[in-house]
């Protein structure tokens, strides 16, 4: 099997040691991680070995490295579940658990009820 050697500059390989060390979400550093071992190398079962993705999801990474840059490894906007409730929730909420603090179950339906939304 041929292994695609990537190539990285100073500057990217910098900011992917960077990403990798202090990027905000563990996803984000996993997928800096990935672009370094196959800028060392690695086949792509190798790297998926290492950081818990399949070769498959390695190959993508690289993709979109190579099309997007570092920015291309971040997650997108809009992905993953929508929020429940937001900023506004928070005073309902507060009074349905102040109504029955022994009661979780209720403090949920009660909050559920006054909001309209499902829980």
């Amino acid at each position: 099997m041929k292994i695609k050697k990537l190539t990285l500059s100073d500057s990217e390989r910098r900011e992917l040691t960077t990403g990798f060390r202090t990027g905000e979400s563990h996803c984000f550093r996993m997928r800096c991680r990935a672009i370094l071992l196959k800028a060392e190398g690695l086949s792509a079962p190798q790297v998926g070995a290492q950081t818990e993705m399949t070769a498959q999801t390695v190959g993508s990474w690289v993709k979109r490295f190579e099309s997007q840059g570092i920015q291309g490894l971040y997650t997108r906007p809009g992905q993953g579940r929508k929020a429940i409730m937001d900023c506004s929730d928070e005073e309902s909420v507060r009074k349905a658990i102040e109504s029955d603090r022994q009661s979780v179950r209720a403090a949920k339906e009660a909050w559920q009820n006054a909001s309209g939304k499902e829980a």
